[in-house]
């Protein structure tokens, strides 16, 4: 679709069309890791206001880079954004900045996390799903005109039918660059040829891009002393429970997509609460690579220790139990579970991952799988580096 250039963005660079080689073999192009401006970009001295308050010289402009779109140059710091989902968006709220204008899924950003941080709220109403009736227009990021898209370009022509890499370079070169990697699940095969991030390299690399690394420091100070204080609690590996993740189809489920504890920011929360994996030696596959079902007699073939249900975020821990727990318990094959008939069936908490809403639900899930009856973190410290009080 043509548009009128004045559309285009003139204050940022590079990106998408600048490695478009790249974006096709799955690889980035790399530089410019540290953030600052190549040795061929003219720089200039722009004062601008850092996380913490204080006004500082910015030679601008400058360049991050990421897997696998490559170097993306910034005339000027984004004042507008979207994310992918709720890991990036969630890093941004630490950083402080606006919530994103749209994500993927804005029934999945489950900002009713915040409310475990008293002082810290965010508001989503305005917030637009990119994700629209099975699938995603152009329009919606034109209209939405944001300065840079946080997002993996290899997602957006990968995850559906519908796009391909002529759509994507459109939306980077006249609406604002992609600066992206799919973090939150090991599980794609077009992911194989390019590196992922830890939730804590992401943070990092969205920090450089909104020049504020302070806040994302104050944040590594404060997740390492959130697992010195969670790691008492957490038995050695070989003693830890074996629980099955499940995403539960409905509030009475006898249909579950199983998911095998793997790598990425959705799975973080478990892989530090050392849960073991009781799915991981069966022959049941991992939905994201079968997109298959297991009913309950399979389940009860496995008959983990834990089950740690998913899709269930939106509900209340009350809510829970008097739906899909109270549902388990009556079942007549469901009762005979282990983890029913112990109390130990909950919610597992959500795929999208960030630095504050890790520590939310690990905080849950301990208390849940280790009877954690204290707070983990400090939360007035972390409102304190978002409002950037620090």
């Amino acid at each position: 679709m043509e548009r009128d250039e004045a559309t285009r963005r003139t204050f940022v660079t590079g990106g998408i069309g600048a490695v478009t080689a790249g974006l096709l073999a799955g690889c980035g192009q790399t530089g410019g890791d540290d953030g600052t401006p190549t040795d061929d970009t003219t720089t200039t001295d722009r004062t601008t206001t850092t996380a913490s308050g204080e006004s500082e010289s910015v030679e601008t402009p400058y360049s991050v880079s990421i897997d696998p779109v490559g170097e993306v140059t910034f005339e000027s710091v984004p004042e507008t954004w979207v994310a992918n989902n709720g890991s990036w968006a969630d890093m941004g709220i630490a950083l402080g900045l606006e919530p994103p204008k749209g994500v993927w899924l804005k029934n999945r950003y489950h900002t009713q996390y915040y409310d475990a941080v008293p002082g810290l709220s965010v508001d989503k109403s305005d917030m637009v799903s990119l994700y629209q009736e099975g699938g995603i227009s152009d329009e919606v990021f034109y209209e939405l005109d944001a300065d840079v898209h946080v997002m993996d370009p290899n997602f957006f022509m990968n995850r559906f039918k519908g796009w391909n890499r002529d759509d994507v370079e459109e939306i980077a070169e006249n609406v604002g660059p992609l600066f992206g990697n799919c973090i939150y699940a090991q599980h794609y095969p077009w992911h194989d040829d390019y590196r992922y991030y830890t939730l804590y390299e992401g943070f990092e690399k969205l920090a450089q891009v909104f020049k504020r690394t302070d806040r994302y420091e104050a944040f590594v100070d404060i997740h390492d002393d959130f697992t010195a204080t969670l790691a008492p609690h957490v038995p050695n590996a070989s003693d830890a429970p074996a629980g099955a993740v499940l995403w539960g189809v409905g509030d009475n489920p006898e249909s579950y997509y199983p998911y095998i504890i793997g790598g990425g920011t959705g799975f973080k929360h478990l892989r530090d609460l050392n849960v073991r994996d009781a799915l991981a030696e069966t022959d049941i596959k991992d939905f994201h690579g079968s997109r298959d079902a297991i009913d309950l007699e399979t389940l009860l073939d496995v008959d983990p220790e834990v089950l740690l249900l998913r899709g269930y975020e939106g509900k209340t821990e009350a809510e829970f139990q008097d739906t899909v727990v109270s549902f388990l318990e009556d079942h007549s094959l469901a009762s005979a579970l282990t983890a029913v008939q112990n109390g130990d069936v909950y919610r597992a908490g959500g795929l999208y991952q960030g630095p504050i809403t890790n520590m939310v639900l690990t905080e849950r899930l301990g208390g849940d799988l280790y009877d954690v009856d204290e707070e983990l973190f400090d939360r007035q410290r972390v409102v304190d580096v978002v409002n950037g009080a620090f």
